[in-house]
Order: C-alpha cells, then structure tokens, then sequence
C-alpha cells in the first residue's frame, strides 16, 4: 500500500533546518521540567504501598477518607486521589508495611468503614530496598539497549551515522520523558517499559531510512548528501507513515479505554510514537551532517574497499591457476 505514489522528492533535510527550533524548545523544556519538577517515582521506583478502593456509591468520600487517615500517624504523607471512575479512590503512602498486602487492605478497609460500602479492589506493596534496585536496573536497561544500538549502528554504517540515531533517540526520550512529567504520570515499570519499547520503534524507523540512504551513496556518484537523503526519506515516507498510523489504531484505543492503570504505558507511547516517526524524517539527518559526514570521502573509501577486494579475488585467481 502506496500512500505517496507519486516520485516527487521532498525537500526533508530543508524544512528539517526549521523543525529543529521546534524540538530545541521540547528538549530545552523538558530537560527544565525535569530539573525544576522532577519525576514523580511511583511505587516501583520509590517503595511505598498503594491500595485501590471502590465504592458502590456514585462518588467516592475523599474528604471523609483524607479526614479518617489524618488521624492515624502511621500513615503520615500519604495522598488520596480520584482513580479512573468517580467511584474509585487511589490511596498511597509512602511506607511498606511489614505486613503482607492483603493485611494493609483489611487494616484500611476496616478502618474507612464507616465512609460507605467498599471494596479493596488491588493492594500493591514495595520496600524501599527493592525499589532502589528497580530503579538502578531500569536505569541500565537504558543504557545497555542505548549502547547496543550505538554498536551496532557504526558496525552496519558509519559512526556519524550511529552518533546520529543515538542523538535522535535521546530526542525522542527526553521529549516522552517530559510528557510524563507534564501530565504528573508516576514513573514506574510500566513508564520504563514504555521507553525501553521507544528505542526500538524509533531506532527501526531512523534505520529503515539510513538503509536507503546507504542504497543511494553506493549507487549515485553526481548527487549531493542533501539529495540523497532527501530521495532516501521521500521512497520511505509512506512506509513510515503507515506504521506510525498502525500503532496508533491500537494505542488510542488503549489510552481513551484503557483507564488510568495503563496510562503510565500508553501516554509515554502516544508521544514518542509522534516524535520518533518526526525525528527519524527531520531530525536524524541533520545531525549526521552537522556532525561532519563528507558524501565524497566516504564514495572514495567504498571505491577503496572494492579496489581492494577486486585484487583480493584476482591474487586467488592467480593462485588457483598456478601462476602465482
């Protein structure tokens, strides 16, 4: 399926020149969300206990419920929100019991009795220890997933080139990262699965254009570097709108249905779905030719190898032949 049949050729590496400035002010925000607000570390991360509550009323007795917990100081700095329907409350504090989870729902349960009929519909509950953890190894699954992408970038093409993708996937996950921060989504596993998930989808779409990229440098000797990329994300354009559209048809359905307990995957994945297939088209490119990629050189390094292996296979056949 052809979304752009036609074999115009786009000026992509021109209009990216201006949708820079755009993602100069998201990054330039996010990084200062990021410093002035910070994250809001769920459960996962931070350790606590989180208890969901559902009230067969209409609405749910919030100020009856924070009252109730007001008196108890074990519970000090805990929070209460409205959680996906008007009838359901989220209640987290910031201590793991040493009781098991389904002791901490009975204590509440028996405790906000007196706020209506309830029931204790998820208790979840993570020591500190165990979210320190959490957090250190999520933090190395970034980096590890960003380092073998990197590697494996500069061994298939050239180093500018995997410099490139990794600086376009630091755009598209400082950019999701501060979308999390901006609609106070905790950060959690379900955050970092999200993220993790990103760096595959967006370093696909940046390599399916560096493929066709590479396709036309070995090919083409009259066209500029502009030229060729241009060509490259042009033939690949309906490719890659048909797979940001594909994954679209099943995250909104997930993020308007899906209700606040996958928000912390779907909302991450809604925008880094936008922003990789933007950055992969305009971004990507610009940064391997700010960082220097020369279209000549690299033409005469190709020369070189195919010289070299020219008289490789002709010294073989010499030696097949005996006369060598």
């Amino acid at each position: 399926m052809e979304l752009f049949k036609s074999q115009r050729v786009y000026d992509f590496v021109g209009m990216g020149k201006y949708t820079i400035w755009l993602s100069l002010i998201l990054v330039v925000g996010s990084i200062a969300l990021y410093i002035t607000k910070g994250f809001h570390y769920g459960i996962d991360f931070s350790g606590g206990s989180i208890v969901q509550i559902q009230y067969k009323a209409p609405v749910a007795p919030i100020a009856d419920v924070r009252a109730i917990l007001n008196t108890q100081k074990s519970y000090d700095g805990f929070t209460v929100s409205e959680f996906g329907a008007p009838n359901e409350i989220l209640i987290r504090l910031p201590i793991a019991t040493s009781n098991v989870a389904s002791d901490l729902g009975a204590t509440l349960a028996d405790l906000l009795a007196t706020t209506g009929e309830l029931t204790i519909r998820r208790v979840d509950v993570v020591g500190p220890k165990v979210g320190d953890e959490l957090r250190n190894k999520g933090i190395l699954a970034l980096t590890l997933a960003s380092i073998g992408i990197l590697v494996y970038v500069a061994f298939r093409y050239e180093w500018r080139f995997a410099l490139a993708s990794l600086l376009a996937l630091a755009h598209d996950i400082i950019i999701a990262c501060g979308a999390v921060i901006v609609f106070n989504i905790d950060f959690g596993l379900d955050v970092l699965a999200a993220l993790l998930t990103l760096l595959g989808y967006s370093i696909n779409d940046t390599i399916i254009i560096f493929d066709r990229i590479r396709e036309r440098m070995q090919k083409s000797t009259k066209e500029s570097l502009q030229e060729v990329m241009n060509e490259a994300v042009s033939r690949t354009l309906s490719r890659t709108l048909l797979t940001t559209l594909t994954l679209l048809l099943t995250l909104v359905p997930l993020f308007l249905f899906g209700g606040d307990i996958i928000i912390g995957f779907t909302l991450p994945m809604l925008v880094g779905t936008f922003v990789g297939s933007y950055s992969s088209i305009f971004i990507a490119m610009l940064f391997a030719i700010w960082l220097g990629f020369d279209l000549k050189k690299y033409q005469e390094s190709l020369r070189a190898k195919e010289a070299a292996k020219r008289e490789k296979q002709k010294l073989r056949s010499l030696y097949a032949k005996g006369t060598l």
